[in-house]
């Protein structure tokens, strides 16, 4: 635990990973770093450690808490989406584990000054890279009412999708939308004031959520590293990923079934003729998720999901 962020699930995907001395290991989300130092101190003597995250704020606090001088960790500031190219860049040919954690941390919704959050006045950037791409203030300023209806609809799934894409382009026309406590006002004036009362969380909560998917394009780059992920893998290398709401463990769960059971063959064939070899074995047949204590102690964890495979 830390003042940045408090670990979800750390013992369960450490442990699913299999860390021990000598093995090299890839957090592709080091975030407060918490599953980082775990791992460091589990692959020694002798292990490599590859990080990796594209927020800066993660990579500065890496170099700060991770043994420093070790020439066995290496601190990458890209998007796991890019770990051959990391790799290869590294002289890594492959690895024994990959960790890959794509929750928001702490630090991120309480301190980064980035609009992740509905309970605090930002400007509505959303950007885990600040390097590149269009900030949420730029989708809100340029979408038309269809598309912004569509993610919040697709990412979020927000039932009152488009009486709230109506109500900001609407809005907008007077002053642009451009800080988090603006767009949390506008949603709240949106949803009707009676399915507001009955929900459990913010009106603006899946808004919020949607745009950041969109604005990271979170599922395309998770769907495209899965595409690749276990070929960086060692025979017996395992893939442990910790997701955090539906859109995304279905996508790991479709991607880790098919991995497992690839054959195309009608059903009504008597056996495979399509050649497709299974590549993993699933380490989870159901979703693990967190204890009741832990969700207790640390309740940004009640959503938490893993899944791991081994590859073959």
């Amino acid at each position: 635990m830390s003042a940045y962020h408090v670990t979800a699930m750390l013992e369960e995907a450490v442990d699913m990973l299999a860390c021990r001395p000598g093995r090299t290991i890839v957090d592709g989300t080091l975030g407060g770093c918490g599953h980082a130092r775990r791992i460091c101190r589990q692959i020694r003597p002798g292990g490599v450690f590859v990080g990796i995250d594209q927020d800066r704020d993660a990579i500065d606090r890496a170099r700060r808490v991770l043994p420093a001088g070790d020439s066995r960790i290496h601190i990458v500031h890209g998007n796991f989406v890019d770990l051959p190219q990391f790799l290869s860049q590294l002289g890594i040919g492959s690895v024994d584990g990959i960790l890959i954690d794509i929750g928001l941390s702490l630090h991120q919704i309480e301190a980064s000054g980035r609009g992740f959050s509905f309970s605090r006045d930002e400007p509505l950037d959303m950007r885990m890279d600040v390097r590149s791409g269009r900030t949420a203030a730029d989708l809100l300023a340029t979408l038309d009412q269809r598309e912004l209806a569509r993610i919040f609809s697709r990412y979020g799934e927000e039932r009152w999708s488009a009486r709230i894409a109506r109500h900001l382009v609407d809005r907008r026309k007077a002053q642009p939308v451009t800080r988090s406590g603006q767009l949390a006002r506008l949603v709240s004036e949106a949803v009707p004031a009676a399915a507001a009362r009955k929900q459990k969380i913010h009106p603006a909560t899946r808004v919020f959520m949607a745009l950041r998917i969109a604005v990271n394009r979170e599922l395309e780059v998770l769907d495209r590293f899965l595409e690749t992920a276990v070929d960086q893998l060692n025979p017996g290398g395992r893939l442990c990923v910790l997701s955090f709401h539906s859109l995304e463990d279905r996508i790991v769960k479709h991607r880790f079934r098919t991995m497992e059971r690839p054959c195309t063959c009608p059903p009504s064939f008597p056996r495979c003729v399509c050649g497709q070899e299974p590549t993993v074995r699933l380490l989870t047949r159901k979703v693990v998720r967190p204890t009741d204590a832990e969700v207790r102690d640390n309740p940004m964890a009640r959503s938490t999901r893993l899944r791991a495979v081994e590859k073959l």
